[in-house]
């Protein structure tokens, strides 16, 4: 009955249907091919993205807010920061702290500036990598994912997980739950005894988790930078590239 039922088809309704289907495969080819023109721009929105955070992680590594250091001593980490990266107590503890903090410290200033402008971008997302790595591995990783705890366990992103099966995310849950009824008792607190007009005027509070999310998010934007680029007409290494490869066509002709 099936075949009977497309024989009762008039051919040109068919040939109309094949005729659409072409036309718009072709227009979308098309249109596919005028988006190659614009693809440095998803690179250019992730560079600005990380700039601002690594530069202003290296910066708060520096000294320039310490009153007594002037010069170019303000570019060297500071004190606090050598002692958490070579203390094996209560930090990291690195071997030549000094040098391996004013190493990341300035990969991430200098680093960032270089995202910014987009030089030497797959160079420079390597270190930044692995200071995520280190960051996510060091500091945050004994506190779960999430930077921000969920606390509400009907929309944490750990449900999904539980119908998974993955066995910590029901934890998750639990926790999520908790986490509610304290940031509620903290809310009924600020009710009772505050101003809450003046103290959500600029947001309402939440509970920090310091989980590896940030760092992990970083890193894998910084990976997407690694294999993509810095972007075709949007950054500097695009037109160093075309630069050399001028050069290097006119020397083979030569």
């Amino acid at each position: 009955m099936l075949s009977s039922y497309w024989m009762d088809i008039p051919n040109y309704y068919i040939d109309n249907v094949i005729m659409t289907s072409l036309t718009l495969i072709n227009a979308y080819q098309k249109f596919i091919e005028k988006l190659k023109n614009f693809d440095g721009f998803p690179s250019l929105l992730l560079r600005l993205y990380l700039a601002p955070i690594f530069i202003m992680a290296g910066y708060g590594k520096m000294q320039f807010i310490n009153p007594e250091v002037t010069g170019l001593a303000n570019f060297l980490t500071s004190p606090d920061i050598i002692a958490w990266f070579g203390n094996a107590q209560w930090g990291l503890g690195l071997p030549f702290p000094a040098l391996l903090a004013n190493i990341a410290t300035w990969t991430e200033f200098f680093g960032g500036w270089l995202l910014l402008i987009g030089l030497f971008t797959r160079l420079l997302s390597i270190p930044l990598m692995f200071t995520m790595i280190v960051a996510a591995s060091t500091v945050h990783i004994d506190n779960g994912w999430f930077a921000i705890t969920p606390t509400n366990p009907d929309t944490s992103p750990a449900k999904m997980l539980t119908w998974l099966g993955v066995d910590n995310a029901q934890a998750s849950l639990e926790n999520s739950e908790a986490t509610g009824t304290r940031l509620e008792a903290m809310r009924n607190l600020l009710e009772d005894n505050g101003n809450t007009e003046w103290l959500y005027e600029n947001g309402a509070i939440v509970v920090l988790n310091n989980g590896i999310e940030f760092a992990s998010t970083y890193f894998i934007m910084l990976l997407a930078l690694f294999f993509i680029g810095a972007g075709r007409f949007t950054s500097i290494d695009h037109y160093l590239y075309n630069h050399y490869q001028r050069k290097a066509k006119q020397s083979l002709y030569n």
